[in-house]
């Protein structure tokens, strides 16, 4: 089910209304049943795959308190994390193993493998998959108690809300909260009215900014033959708001419809192309993903403190799996080592200007310094997000060279927009940019439209609602998009 979906539209006040009327010893047991049935929609046999999740790390847990020596712990931990990774590999990487096995030995001269496993990839596999192993990772590591409630527990590895592209929840956060369900207050005016209009927002950025800039990126990449640098330059760069929009407004209902129940989710974005370096950029991008990463791959690894050589490696790694985890396609590891490279270079960077400029921090630079640091970093950025945005490394390649050496200029009507899409998307972009900038300053929005007089308060919620409504992409036999990040 789609958070832009007419279902969606009927579900959530239905799951929502009843939540609150129906009596505190149930509200886990409801939740925990809208939540499956949100994921049936989809695909009903593949809520075998969550459940199998939720009981193997749940079973795991209480096996690794119960375990009399490290060397059981142990066992009982890398054997869920194996048994998870294994199902994650299989509907996920199988073919993309295949077809890599196939291209070599294709090379090689012993002949192409034809067979083709052919799963349906689950939707949000990924996130509830990492999910559930911090689960198992934080017991094994003393962090957290093992939970004894199955009901609690499912709950935890199947919210709705962040359930199919998170954010990345840990067990030391969400699963409190859920075992403090029948402490939370049954209503709130402020809560719920701060939730809904987060998910006005997200709805905004996914159905005003990200669905529009999808039609100009979809009509330029798919036909890259057809056009040369400024067409590719100017689909790259909506490309970069467009991924932004549709994965952080997916990350802003997601949070709102969480709000109104009561419960806190993590924040995913913190205006990332504000940035000025990639590292600084990586502090602010699908931060929920970034900590997991940090937490469990790179400081296991042994972080920083083997030394350069292995600090490097480490990095190289972690953005390979990360590259990796979006995406079964070399594509996608592609995108993750320029990104590796990118810090790498980063970190060299700083290096040299310490020991030779005695750079002072980005706080002390001046406007035009971060401003130039800024559009540098969104640069570096939109042009990894091409490896992103392709169907595979022939189409990157593709797009790169039709950007270097064809310059015909089609017209800016002729790129899938017309004339009034593209003011409405420029519109869009502005206000996004225009919240983007407040909140970088320390100023919170919604702070801001609370201290104003109920007259424009109101005004401004409606016309937020009705701007989402009218300059929404639908059209006849409308489709909900699909939000990008569905997919990994």
């Amino acid at each position: 089910m789609l958070f832009n979906s007419f279902s969606f539209l009927v579900f959530f006040p239905v799951v929502t209304l009843l939540y609150f009327v129906i009596p505190k010893k149930l509200r886990c047991a409801w939740l925990l049943a809208a939540s499956y049935y949100f994921y049936m929609s989809w695909n009903a046999k593949y809520a075998v795959l969550i459940a199998a999740s939720t009981l193997i790390t749940f079973a795991s847990g209480i096996l690794i308190e119960k375990a009399g020596t490290q060397h059981g712990r142990r066992c009982v931990a890398a054997a869920s994390l194996i048994s998870n990774l294994a199902i994650l590999a299989v509907f996920k990487y199988a073919d993309f193993a295949l077809r890599t096995v196939s291209f070599l030995t294709d090379h090689l001269g012993l002949g192409s493998i034809n067979h083709r496993i052919d799963l349906l990839l689950p939707v949000g596999i990924s996130f509830y998959t990492f999910q559930a192993l911090s689960y198992t990772i934080d017991v094994y590591r003393g962090n957290i108690k093992a939970e004894k409630s199955l009901l609690r527990y499912a709950l935890f590895v199947s919210f709705y809300p962040q359930l199919v592209a998170g954010p990345i929840e840990r067990s030391g956060s969400l699963l409190i909260q859920i075992q403090k369900m029948q402490e939370l207050k049954m209503w709130d005016f402020a809560r719920v009215r701060d939730g809904l209009l987060l998910m006005c927002w997200g709805m905004f950025q996914k159905l005003v900014i990200a669905d529009r800039a999808s039609m100009l990126v979809n009509q330029v990449y798919g036909n890259c033959q057809n056009y040369g640098f400024f067409e590719l330059s100017a689909a790259s760069v909506l490309f970069a708001f467009q991924i932004y929009c549709d994965f952080g407004g997916y990350s802003s209902i997601a949070c709102g419809a969480a709000k109104v129940m009561g419960f806190s989710l993590t924040l995913n974005f913190r205006q990332p192309y504000l940035a000025t370096s990639i590292k600084d950029f990586w502090r602010r991008w699908h931060i929920s993903l970034t900590s997991w990463f940090t937490d469990y791959l790179y400081i296991p690894l042994g972080g920083s403190r083997k030394g350069r050589l292995f600090k490097y490696c480490n990095i190289v790694i972690v953005f390979l799996v990360s590259g990796l985890w979006h995406g079964a396609g070399w594509h996608f590891a592609a995108w993750g080592f320029i990104h590796a490279v990118y810090q790498i270079g980063g970190q060299w960077k700083r290096e040299l200007e310490e020991k030779f400029l005695k750079s002072k921090n980005t706080a002390a630079l001046s406007f035009s310094q971060k401003l130039g640091k800024m559009i540098g970093t969104f640069l570096l950025v939109d042009a990894a997000w091409v490896f992103f945005a392709a169907d595979s490394l022939r189409q990157v390649y593709a797009i790169f060279r039709q950007m270097l050496t064809a310059f015909q200029k089609a017209g800016i009507y002729e790129l899938g927009l017309d004339r009034g899409n593209w003011f409405i998307l420029l519109f869009g972009i502005t206000v996004l940019f225009t919240v983007d900038v407040l909140h970088e300053k320390g100023y919170s929005v919604f702070m801001l439209v609370r201290e104003q007089t109920v007259w424009f308060r109101w005004n401004l919620y409606l016309g937020l609602i009705w701007c989402t409504i009218l300059f929404g992409i639908y059209g006849a036999g409308y489709d909900a998009g699909q939000f990008i990040y569905f997919q990994f």
